[in-house]
């Protein structure tokens, strides 16, 4: 349980909670108000009392020590802190209660030439096989072109959070950029707490080093699952695009198989005139 955790992810879960207790007031869980406070949000007396716990237990687990919480008490937690159910998995997964799926191993050559004509055959949807913290390890024609030329991009950079936040080109194709930021942000943190968490440190601590903007997101603590979305791009040569990103998990591999399909009539023509153009370029 949560004892047993490593001290970074103990860490994690503290701040977690403590972002999670800032964020409300006596009004919304039913207590008065005590005059003014000096931080925001619930006191952590407070939610020791909702969730029925005591104060020097909730204290001690925000602060990362290590203690055993069994499933029971995390559940009056997560309650206390109106966790949604997104909060409370991921609450979950920090303490050690929730059982993971291994991390996905590295995509040798042999499996990238096995998906490879399932990957070309999707054209002119771009598509591309992800690890969950967003590392690209093989795309199709129409995906090599839809931000930049990912052969230009080293492998070990091809990481579309890291070039996001990085690359202004990259972003810019993105209508709404500021969402993506968000969510991609929210996305990787609910990463964090399973196997494939210790994968993405690595980028996690070059995107702080090298994005204020993701620092500040990051310190956040919003989580994200995937999900299915529609976003807009702005692709030069043929105009706007708006795309629905489709995913599936790959059980064989771990990776996730992340299709962008027509979400109208005209993006789906435009599709096709930018699979001609990449065709040019690729020639």
């Amino acid at each position: 349980m949560t004892g047993s955790r490593p001290p970074a992810i103990r860490r994690e879960l503290g701040a977690f909670l403590r972002t999670r207790r800032e964020r409300l007031t006596p009004d919304q869980v039913g207590l008065p108000s005590t005059g003014r406070r000096r931080t925001p949000g619930l006191r952590r007396e407070e939610v020791a009392v909702l969730a029925g716990v005591g104060v020097t237990w909730y204290t001690w687990l925000e602060q990362g020590r290590a203690i055993n919480a069994s499933p029971q008490v995390l559940t009056a937690v997560g309650r206390a802190l109106r966790l949604d159910e997104t909060e409370k998995r991921h609450l979950e997964r920090l303490a050690g209660v929730r059982s993971e799926a291994p991390a996905p191993p590295a995509l040798d050559a042999s499996l990238s030439a096995a998906y490879r004509p399932v990957l070309d055959k999707l054209d002119p949807y771009p598509a591309c096989l992800q690890t969950s913290v967003f590392d690209v390890v093989a795309y199709n024609l129409s995906y090599r072109f839809l931000f930049t030329d990912m052969d230009r991009i080293p492998p070990a950079e091809r990481n579309c959070a890291l070039q996001f936040f990085t690359d202004a080109d990259w972003r810019g194709r993105y209508v709404d950029d500021d969402i993506v930021a968000t969510r991609m942000v929210a996305r990787l943190r609910a990463v964090v707490g399973t196997d494939a968490g210790d994968t993405a440190t690595t980028t996690i601590r070059e995107l702080e080093q090298r994005s204020e903007e993701f620092s500040r997101l990051w310190d956040r603590h919003d989580v994200m699952p995937q999900h299915l979305e529609t976003k807009r791009l702005n692709s030069p040569p043929v105009g706007l695009l708006r795309l629905n990103f489709v995913s599936a998990d790959l059980a064989e591999t771990g990776h996730r198989l992340t299709v962008m399909t027509p979400a109208d009539e005209t993006t789906s023509q435009r599709l096709v005139r930018l699979s001609e153009v990449n065709g040019r370029r690729s020639a």
